[in-house]
């Protein structure tokens, strides 16, 4: 059986490739949205969200859908959902959401496709203010979608570090983290959310 530190080891060595805009993205979102809310427990799950680059429309990206799923109760989640989904060949991590084990946590899963590739990260949290920085994704998104030129840059920069790190997730992730925090911040305010 495999132990933790060897699925954390498996999942963050993973090859990062950047691919073209694939108009089945949005597709492969809603055909998730509706095996997650016929599969979990009723009145578990309050919203889905399509966040991430795979949701901006014309944006090279990871060709993961990332999905951003408000549960009542992250109790409930580790509980109830987390067994469910892992049955169905899903890995889970319950991670933290500022970096090494510091609250708050949340349900983190990965689905794969029949050929072992990552098709859907699966992030579900509460709603409130220790989880704002999650829904701040949500207001980056639409601020690529309508700023194309920051979209462009964006890419730009993902195709670089995809080169720099194809075998560490980790330092390909903790590299964008600066431009997405300036990013974000400029569409919060762009937004009225600041």
């Amino acid at each position: 059986m495999e132990t933790l530190e060897e699925k954390i080891q498996r999942v963050t060595k993973e090859k990062v490739a950047i691919k073209p805009y694939n108009s089945m993205w949005p597709l492969m979102f809603k055909e998730e949205k509706g095996h997650l809310l016929s599969n979990l427990p009723n009145g578990l799950i309050n919203r889905i969200k399509h966040f991430g680059s795979t949701a901006v429309p014309g944006l090279s990206a990871k060709p993961i859908i990332d999905m951003l799923v408000e549960v009542a109760s992250l109790e409930k989640t580790r509980n109830k959902v987390a067994p469910i989904l892992e049955s169905q060949g899903y890995d889970y991590f319950w991670r933290p959401t500022w970096g090494d084990d510091t609250p708050p946590f949340y349900a983190w899963f990965i689905k794969r496709d029949v050929h072992g590739v990552r098709t859907h990260h699966i992030h579900m949290i509460e709603n409130g203010a220790s989880f704002v920085e999650h829904w701040d994704r949500l207001l980056f998104k639409d601020y690529l979608i309508e700023h194309p030129e920051t979209a462009k840059e964006y890419k730009d920069i993902k195709l670089s570090l995809s080169n720099r790190f194809q075998n560490d997730r980790i330092a390909y992730t903790k590299s964008k983290t600066e431009f997405i925090q300036r990013v974000t911040q400029i569409a919060k305010e762009y937004y009225g959310k600041a």
